[in-house]
Formats: C-alpha cells, sequence, structure tokens
C-alpha cells in the first residue's frame, strides 16, 4: 500500500514490510516516510486546516457519518485485515471494526454540538451593560500517532474527533500495523474528507515521530504507547496541547464476598483477549486470604480453555504477541518470577510469538509480572490480608489508568472507587471494559487528557471568550 500525503498516494522505494504475527509471512508493504515528508504533510495541512475550519459542523458530521456507514458495510474485511497485521482472533477483530465505526458515528454526533455559552457578566464587579460567550474553534493540525494492538479503533479514536472539531489531522500509525489505518484514510476521503485535511505517514517513529511532535504547526498531539514514548514527545513538544494514553498494570481485587465464579470468568476474560495486548487489561488479581485459593481453583479451568494458535481458525480463541521479541520477554518474566519463589498454575509455555495462557501465584509485588507492565498473556495472582492491604497493594505502582473489585459490599465498592489511583475503575467486572462514548484516561504515569469523542474535542479545539461592552 501507499501512503497518503499532501492529497496524493504516494510510494517510497525504501519500504516496510507489513508481517502477519501468526506466521511471519509478509502481508504488504508500505513506504518508509522520510523527515521530508513530515515538512511535506505538515504544509499541506496548514491548507487543510483552513479548509477544515470553515467547513460547518453539519457538513463535518455528514462526512462522518458518511465513513461510519461505509465501515458498517465492510465489517468481515476490516476485521480480517486486523487479525491478519495484528494476530487477535478474527471474532475480536470483527468486533473492534464495529466499535471503531461505532466511535467515528459518535464521533460524527459531537460535530453538531459544538458550543460555547453565555457568560453573566453582570454578576462581576464593573460587568453591568456588556455581553459575553464563549466560542469554541479548532486547534488546527492535530497529530495522531497510534499503537498496534487496535490499529482500526484507536486511530478513529484519534482522528474522528480531530476531524469533528475542524480540525486537520496528521496519523502516524504503528510501523507494524498501518494497513487497518491507511484503509481508514481510503474510507474517510470516499466519504468526503478533503484530500488536504487528512495525511497518513508510514515509517519509524524514532525517524519521524520528534520531527512531528516538534514542530510548532501541530498544535495537538494525541498519543497511544509506551510510558518512556510519551515521556519523550513531551521533551519535544513544546507548548501545545498533548493527550497520552500511556501502560498500566491493571489491578483486580477479590473480596472475601465475592462471587469467585464470576470474578474467574472475568480475569479470565479480561487478562487474556488479544493476548493481554491491552493496556487495561488484567494483569494482577490481589485476592483476600480467606478465597485465594478457591479463586485460583476457578479460575484455572476457565484459563485452561483458552485455545491458542491461528487467529482466523473459529475454534482459537488467542492468537500471537505482535512480535516474537515481546513473546521472550513475557517469558522471561513467568520464569523470573518462578524462579523467585511464585508458582506457575498453568501455562507458561511459548512457541515463537504464541504463549500460553498463564497463571502465577504467590507473586510478590516487587517482582517484574507485577510492578511492570506486562502487555502479554499472563496473570499474577497476590494474597491481601483485608481491603486495606488490596487497596496499598493495587496503589503500589507508578500507573494508574484501570482497577477492578469483586464484592458485595457497597461500602467497600464505594472505598475503593474514593481510594484506588485509578482513571477507570469497575465494580464486579474486571478492568478491561471501555465503553467508547465514556471519558477514559489514566491517572500518573498512565498518562494526561482523556478520550471519548465528546472529551477529545474539548481537548482538540481552543475557547475564546468575546465580550461586548456597551450594550
Amino acid at each position: 500500500m501507499k501512503m497518503f500525503l499532501a492529497g496524493n498516494w504516494v510510494d517510497r522505494t525504501e519500504t516496510i514490510a507489513v508481517r502477519n504475527p501468526f506466521d511471519g509471512t509478509t502481508i504488504d508493504t508500505v513506504p518508509k516516510a522520510s523527515v521530508e515528508d513530515v515538512e511535506t504533510a505538515i504544509a499541506a495541512a496548514v491548507e487543510g486546516a483552513a479548509i477544515m475550519r470553515e467547513m460547518p459542523g453539519f457538513d463535518r458530521y455528514q462526512i462522518l457519518h458518511r465513513a461510519a456507514e461505509i465501515m458498517r458495510g465492510q465489517f468481515d474485511d476490516l476485521g480480517r485485515l486486523i487479525s491478519r497485521e495484528e494476530g487477535k482472533i478474527f471474532a475480536e477483530g470483527k468486533f473492534e471494526a464495529s466499535r471503531a465505526a461505532e466511535t467515528i458515528e459518535l464521533s460524527a454526533e459531537e460535530a453538531k454540538r459544538l458550543g460555547g455559552e453565555v457568560l453573566p457578566l453582570d454578576g462581576a464587579p464593573g460587568g453591568a451593560g456588556r455581553l459575553g460567550f464563549t466560542l469554541r474553534v479548532p486547534c488546527g493540525i492535530v497529530a495522531a500517532i497510534t499503537p498496534f494492538n487496535f490499529p482500526l479503533n484507536l486511530v478513529c479514536h484519534k482522528v474522528g474527533p480531530a476531524l469533528a472539531g475542524g480540525n486537520a489531522v496528521i496519523l502516524k500509525p504503528a510501523s507494524d500495523t498501518p494497513l487497518s489505518a491507511l484503509r481508514m484514510v481510503e474510507i474517510l476521503l470516499e466519504a468526503g474528507v478533503p484530500p488536504l485535511a487528512i495525511a497518513c505517514l508510514t515509517g519509524s517513529g524514532g525517524t519521524i515521530g520528534d520531527r512531528l511532535c516538534a514542530d510548532p504547526r501541530i498544535r495537538k498531539i494525541s498519543f497511544t504507547g509506551s510510558r518512556d514514548v510519551g515521556e519523550q514527545i513531551t521533551r519535544v513538544a513544546g507548548v501545545k496541547r498533548v493527550t497520552l494514553e500511556l501502560g498500566s498494570n491493571s489491578p483486580l481485587i477479590v473480596m472475601d464476598d465475592a462471587d469467585l465464579e464470576l470474578a474467574a470468568k472475568a480475569a479470565a476474560a479480561t487478562g487474556y483477549s488479544n493476548a493481554g495486548q491491552v493496556c487495561i487489561s488484567t494483569q494482577r488479581v490481589i485476592a483476600l486470604g480467606k478465597v485465594y485459593g478457591d479463586f485460583i481453583d476457578a479460575f484455572k479451568p476457565q484459563v485452561e480453555q483458552i485455545k491458542v494458535g491461528d487467529p482466523l481458525r473459529g475454534d482459537t480463541k488467542m492468537g500471537p504477541m505482535i512480535r516474537e521479541a515481546d513473546a521472550q520477554r513475557v517469558s522471561q518474566w513467568i520464569d523470573e518470577a518462578v524462579a523467585g519463589g511464585a508458582r506457575l498454575v498453568t501455562g507458561g509455555g511459548r512457541q515463537g510469538a504464541l504463549v500460553e495462557p498463564t497463571i502465577v501465584a504467590d507473586v510478590r509485588p516487587t517482582m517484574k509480572i507485577s510492578c511492570e507492565e506486562v502487555f502479554g498473556p499472563a496473570v499474577a495472582v497476590t494474597r491481601a490480608a483485608d481491603l486495606d492491604e488490596a487497596i496499598r497493594l493495587a496503589n503500589d505502582t507508578r500507573y494508574g489508568l484501570s482497577a477492578a473489585l469483586f464484592t458485595r459490599d457497597l461500602a467497600a465498592a464505594i472505598r475503593f472507587a474514593r481510594q484506588v489511583d485509578s482513571g477507570n475503575l469497575h465494580i464486579n467486572w474486571g478492568p478491561q471494559w471501555r465503553a467508547d462514548l465514556m471519558p477514559y484516561g489514566g491517572l500518573k504515569e498512565s498518562g494526561l487528557g482523556k478520550e471519548g469523542p465528546k472529551y477529545a474535542i474539548l481537548e482538540m479545539t481552543e475557547l475564546k471568550t468575546v465580550v461586548i461592552h456597551g450594550v
């Protein structure tokens, strides 16, 4: 495939191979963008931003609504493309495609709702005889930098609100999974997005990322990825708006009164989907002592029934990790935990990029499998004496993106919600749950700002205050 730049599909001599994580075969190649391509993209986006700024909100709504309709007719094809380049099973790929269409539809609706408010200036000293109101206007150019694990929906969570807010957008997808992003650009162009208002640069983040983020003509950066890259972006960005969705190691607390079968089912569903490569996957289960053993007994058979293999086979429940190097790292962390005194309950094996769904019990909080971000199909189980200790362990991390609690005790649930330092809190389900319309973002080193079309648009627009004197 070619990349889209300055209103044209362009190729380059140097290319990047996009490989199927399951069997290593080359699916396609994409151009490797240069720093010169970044300059070309930004210069064109300046013109595109001017076009978008003048476009009425209803017209932006119509374009995005049309894009969502096109997507709804292509769920099978989009799901298969996601599965082939990312490795998640076809059912998960198709579900992601349906969510992506919903994200674009939500963005379309919000394009009709951008407005300000009348300010009660007569309530201020000297404010009589003055009329004040606010106007919301586009930032200008949004840089959207997206990860591999949701190669379509997380593109839509950035591109949809950017266009709905009247901006131009330059998209930089992950080099492992650029094909879904390029297909989305095709859909948006077919729906009527002005060609200068969108670009998609494929290539190394190390080559083009800093150049893109540092340019003062970029007024907003929306990034999803690792904590370290997020920190680098803040160093080079300068004075501009930045949204960062970074890492996590989400805890799930199981209280003495919990429904253990439901907790085990939720931990399996939210710990191993997409081979654990979800930043809000259940990574740490903190079970109180009275139910610790019973929870593991309920959890083990749930995990052992997850069949691993070819993601396009109907009976496969979990596919490969994105790269074999990542699978090797996860296996190493499992082995380190067991060598340090943890107990392997099930799994632990690896074949290439396929890692068996793994449970490791009796895990100490200082082990990598607990305190770092695993981002793979391994769940660590740790014992806690009571809710106080469970909350302390849940908060004993630099991350704070999502957390969960299983209990029948309303007071314990409210205490959990108030005291656990996390941007998303779930009671009686696992931490890996997200409605695309809700505000989504983390605390601490899990990031800055919120996603969800309504909330993202607020961060992709500027607020003006207007005062008319002598009225």
